[in-house]
């Protein structure tokens, strides 16, 4: 799996390997393990060093986490949208107002939310887990949730739409 990742204006390119511990990160080549401590912490073994991750939110382009309680923001982009880059098109705007889609292929482990329920946005309303990891997805925008599509334990594609809301006013 190839991604760009962009954080403090810094970009790098990583590729993942399949059996998931290997990394190229630019040129440097690391192994790594990553292991889930409970249900919002994992731990990040690079060598002999040791990394405590939480926090971690993400949505279509962005990575929120913290490691060893130091807060990070990345930019992310995978090979669709390094590829729409280098044809022109704009990539990391948001699919539809209101309509909250699957950042990632995964299964849905738990739905916050039901239809009528009146959210802000940013407020998790979606479990999904993808890569061994729980992710919190939020409400895009305020307003009161139309239609959910999905259910707890089903499997989902990416840029699945999960969830519609609808602004109030």
């Amino acid at each position: 799996m190839n991604f760009e990742t962009t954080i403090k204006d810094t970009k790098r390119l990583v590729t993942l390997s399949g059996d998931g511990n290997k990394a190229v990160i630019g040129n440097s080549k690391i192994q790594y393990t990553f292991t889930k401590l409970d249900d919002s912490r994992y731990v990040l073994r690079v060598g002999n060093e040791s990394h405590i991750l939480s926090n971690i939110t993400i949505n279509e382009t962005q990575l929120e986490f913290t490691i060893d309680g130091k807060w990070y923001q990345s930019g992310i982009k995978d090979d669709q949208m390094l590829l729409l880059d280098r044809l022109g098109f704009k990539t990391g705007s948001k699919s539809g107002e209101g309509v909250l889609k699957a950042p990632m292929p995964g299964k849905i482990v738990s739905v916050l939310a039901a239809e009528g329920d009146e959210v802000k946005q940013g407020d998790p309303v979606i479990i999904l887990e993808a890569m061994k990891m729980e992710n919190e997805l939020k409400s895009p925008s305020s307003g009161v949730i139309k239609k959910i599509d999905v259910s707890a334990g089903q499997s989902v594609e990416k840029n699945i739409t999960l969830m519609e809301i609808e602004a109030i006013g």
